[in-house]
């Protein structure tokens, strides 16, 4: 696959209507066990487990003006609260930076990955949170898949979802605990096997040859740039550090984390 630089523009028949599904799966593991302790937690599925949309709401995840490949925007906020309140009614995109004292958390950013004479394929991420009874739930991040035929202005996929890991979502719950005289919040940390919008078939970036394109990695990279300052340091092992300081004669910098710097799991 070639990248050149010629730039495109996108967009979507008002007309046209897209089923999108919707899937939470029961979260079956946190740390400290909230997932037995707190109901609203335990009972967490999806709010609609299918909706029909105008695909008018997906063009605020498409470029106002053209665009090349590798070449990052901001998504607009009105669509993606919509559709994340498929999942769940109380929907934040604020990541309450007031808690976390991180802006640089907010955000919705999306990158063309890839395009031909028919496809565009677009790569997002999303970070976004969930009110729960008596608490929050964070997402490591929503991830996604934008597929659209640029001849038809038609979505032929679309996908959003929390990314696999060990621990892919914090939740903060305010509670009172035996011995305790007032509520307070705690914090814990899970894993969710699918949090997932869908429509469409993804064969389509199986089956497709791209004449302008970059890797899935080198947009995943291009995203987290927008988002993250820490990610711009060119981070080594203790390991290979030990070697460099041997090398050139100078000091070791180690910084010892219990979270990650690349997402919100916790």
């Amino acid at each position: 696959m070639k990248t050149i630089k010629n730039k495109i523009t996108l967009n979507l028949d008002k007309d046209a209507e897209i089923a999108v599904q919707g899937f939470i799966a029961p979260i079956a593991h946190t740390v400290g066990n909230f997932h037995k302790k707190w109901e609203a937690l335990a009972n967490l599925r999806a709010a609609e487990p299918e909706k029909l949309y105008a695909a008018t709401i997906f063009r605020d995840f498409l470029p106002t003006e053209a665009v090349s490949v590798g070449e990052c925007w901001e998504i607009k906020e009105t669509g993606v609260q919509e559709l994340l309140e498929q999942l769940h009614p109380n929907t934040s995109l604020e990541m309450r930076v007031e808690m976390y004292g991180l802006e640089e958390a907010k955000g919705l950013r999306a990158c063309l990955r890839a395009y031909n004479d028919q496809f565009a394929h677009i790569v997002f991420r999303i970070h976004a949170e969930f009110a729960l009874t008596d608490g929050w739930f964070t997402p490591s991040q929503f991830a996604g898949h934008l597929v659209m035929d640029r001849n038809q202005k038609a979505v032929v996929f679309f996908q959003m979802y929390v990314p696999p890991g060990t621990l892919n979502f914090d939740v903060h719950w305010e509670t009172t605990l035996e011995g305790w005289d007032a509520p307070r919040w705690i914090t814990d940390c899970g894993y969710c096997s699918q949090m997932e919008l869908r429509a469409g078939s993804e064969d389509v970036l199986k089956n497709t040859e791209f004449i302008a394109a970059i890797t899935q990695a080198e947009a995943e990279r291009s995203l987290i740039l927008q988002f993250y300052k820490s990610q711009r340091i060119n981070w080594v092992s203790l390991e290979k550090a030990l070697k460099m300081t041997q090398v050139q004669q100078t000091p070791v910098h180690v910084i010892s984390l219990d979270g990650p710097l690349a997402d919100e799991a916790c």
